[in-house]
């Protein structure tokens, strides 16, 4: 059973003036991002294949998940339709995996991951603050199929981990 992991991009920088495109990340988004990265490592959720919006924050995001999990940057696939994606487009993104990936790990924005999330599946709760998927917030799914079919419905949500749930280290 194929393992999707989404990430969305870690916190990023409004106060540099820069386009959204181009928005680094902030202190914080330094902190969670290579601790997520830790965190996944730790529970033994490397994946077999990271695929990554290449907008500043998410390629930053991602390199730095990257080094903590030990992975290696060079098998990081930078994927522009990822960037201001619908649900649609990512779901596209996702068939084009290789079929040998049992785990992948999908970095991205929102709205267009909170979207995927609900598509993939629709039983999952809205937390009270009303945020499913705040910034350096991952999501593990099990997939009911392979990659080229993935769609609606297909997912099973098994956890979601924000930053501040993490043990201090």
């Amino acid at each position: 059973m194929p393992e999707l992991l989404i990430l969305r991009h870690a916190k990023s920088d409004w106060s540099t003036g820069e386009a959204d495109f181009d928005r680094p990340l902030n202190a914080r988004g330094k902190r969670d991002a290579p601790r997520m990265g830790r965190w996944l490592k730790a529970q033994g959720l490397i994946p077999d294949f990271l695929v990554s919006s290449p907008a500043r924050r998410a390629r930053k995001t991602a390199l730095k998940v990257a080094r903590a999990m030990d992975f290696e940057e060079t098998g990081i696939r930078w994927e522009e339709a990822i960037y201001e994606a619908p649900v649609g487009r990512l779901i596209t993104v996702l068939r084009d995996c290789p079929v040998t990936a049992r785990r992948v790990l999908l970095i991205g924005h929102n709205p267009g991951l909170e979207q995927l999330l609900v598509s993939l599946c629709p039983a999952v709760e809205t937390p009270a603050d009303g945020k499913l998927l705040p910034t350096a917030t991952l999501v593990h799914l099990h997939l009911n199929g392979n990659w080229p079919d993935l769609g609606a419905g297909m997912g099973d949500c098994r956890r979601i981990v924000r930053p501040r749930e993490l043990p201090p280290e």
